[in-house]
């Protein structure tokens, strides 16, 4: 569990900055990952936060050019990438190293084969 009085390589407390890791997606986790060189909390968040959203951005981009059932599986997506968004911040914000399956042990797993 993150702690909220640690400060990171930006100066902002750790749960702040992991929150922001996510507030525009898989754009703010490429940021944060180049940005934060010393906190592993964020640079976990920015990492899972970059995976899961580009992953999700490019099924959407591939499901969106098929006929019909790939618009239909869009228009899944969509709300639920945006819950998933807001429950992520959520447990960012809280301090919480929250691992999503498989993508967020994957996550971990490269921050901790390439730490800064």
């Amino acid at each position: 569990m993150g702690n909220n009085t640690i400060k990171t390589a930006l100066g902002l407390t750790e749960n702040i900055e992991a929150f922001l890791c996510y507030i525009f997606g898989w754009l703010t986790g490429v940021i944060f990952l180049i940005l934060e060189r010393e906190n592993s909390f964020v640079r976990f968040h920015a990492m899972q936060s970059l995976t899961t959203f580009l992953s999700l951005f490019i099924i959407s981009m591939i499901a969106g050019s098929i006929p019909i059932l790939g618009w239909i599986l869009t228009i899944l997506i969509t709300p639920t990438s945006v819950i998933l968004w807001l429950f992520l911040m959520y447990k960012a914000y809280r301090g919480e190293k929250y691992k999503l399956p498989i993508i967020g042990i994957w996550a971990e797993q490269q921050i901790n084969k390439y730490p800064i």
